[in-house]
């Protein structure tokens, strides 16, 4: 048991654990060969998402529509905003293993060190979270996503905005919003602080610098044009899936098929309602579950999740149990988070279990809506209380 304290309180061992995740993944990814995404379809390479960002880059600098169909380039389409295919350029221009191994990296590393910033949380509580998220980092990164580097700026964004740097923590939610729009879900955090109107006015300024950075390398019909283009995607995409999310979930559990919308609609009611109990804002516990709430429902509210996703949602399970005092049910909700989230997708769970059973009843998203639920009336009903770590002192 030492040896486990050791490792756990051991920042060292611990980044080398994530980098190395990073670069397995992204040597995995890169030898991994050609595949085709149907069958009889264009080859594509393993990495296609990197290829996707990557090509997003020099669509943009030669005037192309960014959300076009690029059939001989990419297995998908671009997804993101015109800004962040710009921010791209430094790893697109890097030979591909260099630059998948780099974004991969760059995605775990914050994640990583987000954890260390967190506030009033010992070492070796965050040494858990980061144990826990790994098996679900890995499958991020596998597929070359961005969704651990948006986790990881979550996470800065709390610990900027209980410190006062709201500067820096606007610039990391925005920064959200601007790879998956999303991240607009964690406006809702600015709530739970003072001083609004600077609040307000750093997150417009950052609004409004990401908006226009585009304007660098096209010119301004464009720029209009690229933004008009990503919005008629958006609306168009609203249709297309269910995924591993709350809908999917009714419509293959309950055979409901309710209308998106307003299945979202009642969603962001729920999440807004403990903004209510405004005497908690000044509970620590409150706050930071209140940011758990919101990771998870950016994803269970999301009709377009995949498993991919879900590293933002798991960072949120891990935060929402490691940041208050432990009582039995929470602990048997996180256990099935573990078992069916983290590792419902991996070859502990045979091929026949996870075709038949798993996927089309998308397994993987229920212990998090039932998290959820749970966080849901804790916020609204409970005095949340910090976690007690014997012989253990929190830091500052």
């Amino acid at each position: 048991m030492n040896a486990v304290n050791r490792f756990l309180v051991n920042q060292r061992y611990l980044l080398i654990l994530f980098i190395g995740v990073a670069i397995f993944a992204s040597l995995q990814s890169y030898f991994g060969g050609l595949k085709s995404f149907v069958e009889g379809g264009h080859l594509y390479t393993t990495y296609n998402n990197y290829i996707i960002f990557k090509q997003s880059f020099f669509h943009l600098i030669h005037g192309q529509d960014l959300y076009a169909q690029f059939v001989e380039e990419q297995g998908d389409l671009y997804k993101y905003s015109p800004a962040f295919a710009l921010i791209f350029s430094i790893l697109a221009i890097m030979p591909d293993v260099l630059g998948l191994s780099v974004w991969n990296i760059l995605n775990a590393a914050v994640l990583f060190y987000s954890v260390y910033y967190l506030p009033r949380i010992n070492l070796r509580t965050k040494g858990l979270i980061l144990v826990f998220v790994i098996v679900e980092l890995l499958t991020s990164v596998q597929n070359e996503q961005s969704n651990a580097l948006i986790a990881g700026l979550l996470l800065f964004a709390f610990g900027f905005l209980e410190r006062g740097k709201y500067w820096l923590a606007t610039c990391c939610v925005v920064a959200t919003i601007f790879i998956k729009l999303f991240g607009i879900v964690a406006l809702a955090l600015f709530l739970l602080y003072p001083n609004k109107l600077k609040l307000t006015y750093t997150t417009a300024f950052w609004v409004i610098l990401f908006t226009m950075l585009p304007l660098l390398v096209v010119d301004f019909n464009q720029f209009v044009f690229l933004y008009k283009s990503w919005a008629n995607l958006l609306a168009n995409d609203h249709s297309i899936s269910d995924g591993l999310s709350v809908i999917g979930w009714l419509k293959t559990w309950f055979n409901l098929h309710l209308n998106k919308t307003y299945v979202s609609l009642a969603g962001a009611i729920l999440f807004c309602i403990p903004l209510l109990r405004i005497k908690e804002y000044g509970n620590f516990t409150f706050r930071i579950v209140l940011l758990a709430s919101t990771m998870i429902w950016v994803v269970i509210f999301n009709h377009r999740a995949e498993s991919p996703t879900f590293i933002i949602a798991i960072t949120g399970v891990a935060l929402w149990y490691y940041s208050q005092s432990e009582n039995k049910l929470n602990y048997f909700l996180l256990v099935l988070a573990f078992v069916f989230t983290a590792l419902s997708p991996t070859d502990l769970f045979p091929k026949f279990i996870r075709n038949e059973w798993m996927k089309p009843y998308v397994v993987k998203a229920v212990p998090c809506i039932l998290i959820w639920a749970k966080i849901t009336y804790d916020l609204l009903f409970v005095k949340l209380s910090p976690r007690i770590e014997r012989q253990q002192v929190l830091e500052k």
